[in-house]
C-alpha cells in the first residue's frame, strides 16, 4: 500500500467455504522473505526480487491448473509485471476478480505490505484447485506490480481492457495488508455508511462489503469501514464503474483506545509500526488476523463465485403477515400517537357513516393495521395524537445487472372522516445504509374517505445490493380527526 500523497442478493451457496491453512499462507510469506533476502532485501518494482516473486506465484498456480498470463508494463524506465490467473469454468461474461499487489517498497521485503494479501489470495486460489471448485461466475486472480509507486500495475491492466471486457468484471475484491501486527478489521465502505471521504463504491459494492461483514459477524469479530481513498488497487476498478470491496488491517494509522478494546492490541500505536520499513519481515505478522482474513477471503470467493444470480421474475421478499416475521412497532422510540399504534393483527371492522378500519385483509386473516380492535366506537382505537410507525426486519436486496429492476409492491388503505386534514397521512419509507427515502405518501383531506384496499408499486433498483428496511407510518395531526390505515401483502420482485 503506498503512503498517502503529500499535501452478490439472494444467493445459493453451492459449496461450503473452506478453512484456509494459516500455516500454508505463512509458508508463502517465508518464500517471499527468502526471495527478498536473496535480492537486496526487497521485492520492489524493477528489482530482481519482484520478478522472482512473480515467478514463484506463477509456478504455484501453473501447477494447480490455472491459466496464467504475465502482463508487462513500463514505469520509471523499468519493466513491471502483473500476473493474471484464470480458473477454468464459470460464466465468462460474469467475472469475479480477486487482487493484491505483490511488490514491496525498496526499504524492505514487504511481508505485511503486501505479502500478506498476496499470500492469502494465493492459498485461496490453491484451495480452489484442491477442491476442483465449480463456479457459476468466472474466477480470476490478479497480482499487481508497482502499486507502491501509484497503482501502476492495476491501472495498466484495467486500461488494457476493452469496454466490453471491463463490463464482464462484475466484482473486484482487493486485499492489501491483512496481517498487520496491531491489527484492525476494516472493510472498504461500499455503501458509504460511514459518510466520510470519497462516497460509496459503484453499485454492487455494498453487497461485497456485506458479504465480508457476514463472515466476521459469524465469528464474532466486529468490523469498521475504511474509505475508498485511492490508496490501493481498487482505484482503477471503481474509476471504471466496477463494484469493489475488500479487507484492510491498518498501516501507519494509530489504533484508538476504543479499537483496542474491541479488537485487542495496543492503543496509541500504529496498526503496523514497520509499515514501509526494513522491519516488515515475517516477524511483522499477526497470525490471528492473517488466519481470520484468509478465511474471510475464502468465504467471499466461495459465496460469490458459486452463487446463482437472481433471475428475472424472482420474489426477493414477501410478507402476508399471517405469521410474525420481525416487524417492529415504534422502532426509533419516537412515535407520538397515543392510540391506534401500528401492529400485526386480525382487524375488526369499524365505520362511522363510511367504512373506516377494514375487517377483511387482502389475503389470510392478518395485516398491518392501526389498532386492530374495534372498541366501543369507531374512534376508540383509531390513530390519535401523532405518528405511529412499524418497521420490517432487514431485507438483503440482490445486485441486478444493467437493465434489471427491483420493485416493491403492497396493498394499502387510508380512511378518515371530514375532520381530517392534509397533514394526516399514510407513508412508506425505505431505510438504506445511509439514507431514508419516502417512496409512497397518501395524504388526508377534509372529506370522508372510505377504507378500500388499493395497490402501489415503487422502484427499489437504486438500493440493489444493499440491506434495507421498510418503514410504514401513519399520522393523525390532531386528536379530533379519525384516521385508520392498513397495509398487506408486501412483496419485492426482481425483473
Amino acid at each position: 500500500m503506498p503512503a498517502p500523497a503529500a499535501a452478490a442478493p439472494a444467493k445459493i451457496l453451492l459449496a461450503a467455504a473452506p478453512n484456509i491453512s494459516v500455516a500454508n499462507v505463512k509458508a508463502h510469506l517465508s518464500q517471499l522473505q527468502s526471495i527478498a533476502t536473496a535480492n537486496g532485501g526487497n521485492r520492489a518494482h524493477g528489482r530482481p526480487g519482484y520478478l522472482a516473486s512473480v515467478n514463484y506465484v506463477k509456478g504455484q498456480l501453473d501447477a494447480a491448473g490455472y491459466t496464467t498470463v504475465v502482463q508487462s508494463f513500463t514505469y520509471n524506465g523499468a519493466t513491471g509485471y502483473n500476473l493474471i490467473a484464470d480458473w477454468p469454468g464459470g460464466d465468462p461474461d460474469d467475472v469475479l476478480m480477486v487482487g493484491a499487489h505483490l511488490d514491496s517498497v525498496t526499504a524492505g521485503p514487504g511481508i505485511n505490505d503486501n505479502g500478506s494479501g498476496s499470500s492469502a489470495n494465493l492459498e485461496v486460489a490453491l484451495e480452489v484447485s484442491r477442491q476442483a471448485l465449480s463456479t457459476t461466475k468466472h474466477l480470476r486472480f490478479g497480482w499487481w506490480g508497482a502499486e507502491e509507486l501509484g497503482l501502476r500495475g492495476s491501472t495498466a491492466y484495467v486500461n488494457s481492457l476493452s469496454a466490453a471486457e471491463k463490463a464482464k468484471i462484475k466484482a473486484y475484491l482487493n486485499f492489501d495488508m491483512v496481517g498487520s501486527p496491531n491489527a484492525g478489521y476494516f472493510l472498504y465502505d461500499g455503501d458509504n455508511s460511514d459518510g466520510v471521504g470519497s462516497g460509496p463504491g459503484p453499485a454492487g459494492s455494498a453487497a461485497l462489503e456485506q458479504t465480508l461483514k457476514d463472515y466476521f459477524t459469524s465469528i464474532g469479530v466486529p468490523t469498521e469501514g475504511t474509505d475508498f481513498d485511492g490508496r490501493s488497487d481498487y482505484g482503477p476498478f471503481i474509476a471504471n464503474g466496477i463494484p469493489a470491496g475488500g479487507i484492510f488491517t491498518g498501516a501507519e494509522g494509530t489504533k484508538t483506545a476504543a479499537q483496542a478494546t474491541k479488537w485487542g492490541g495496543t492503543s496509541g500505536t500504529a496498526f503496523d509500526v514497520c509499515y514501509h520499513r526494513a522491519c516488515d519481515t515475517t516477524s511483522n505478522i499477526n497470525d490471528t488476523a492473517l488466519d481470520r482474513n484468509s478465511d474471510a477471503i475464502a468465504y467471499a470467493v466461495w459465496t460469490i463465485a458459486t452463487s446463482t444470480p437472481v433471475p428475472p421474475g424472482t420474489t426477493v421478499y414477501s410478507d402476508t403477515f399471517e405469521t410474525a416475521t420481525g416487524w417492529t412497532t415504534n422502532p426509533s422510540g419516537t412515535d407520538t400517537a397515543t392510540a391506534g399504534a401500528f401492529e400485526r393483527g386480525d382487524p375488526a371492522a369499524t365505520s362511522s357513516g363510511v367504512a373506516l378500519q377494514l375487517g377483511t385483509t387482502v389475503s389470510g386473516s392478518f395485516d398491518l393495521v392501526t389498532g386492530a380492535a374495534a372498541g366501543s366506537s369507531a374512534g376508540t382505537y383509531d390513530v390519535d395524537g401523532g405518528v405511529t410507525s412499524i418497521r420490517s426486519p432487514a431485507i438483503s436486496l440482490p445486485a441486478v445487472p444493467s437493465g434489471g429492476t427491483l420493485t416493491l409492491s403492497f396493498s394499502w388503505y387510508l380512511a378518515h372522516l371530514n375532520n381530517a386534514t392534509s397533514a394526516d397521512y399514510l407513508r412508506v419509507r425505505v431505510v438504506g445504509s445511509t439514507t431514508t427515502t419516502t417512496v409512497f405518501t397518501q395524504a388526508g383531506a377534509a372529506s370522508n374517505r372510505a377504507g378500500a384496499w388499493a395497490t402501489a408499486s415503487v422502484s427499489l433498483t437504486a438500493y440493489a445490493g444493499q440491506s434495507i428496511r421498510i418503514l410504514i407510518e401513519a399520522n393523525d395531526s390532531g386528536t379530533a380527526s379519525l384516521v385508520e390505515a392498513g397495509v398487506d401483502d408486501v412483496k419485492i420482485t426482481r425483473s
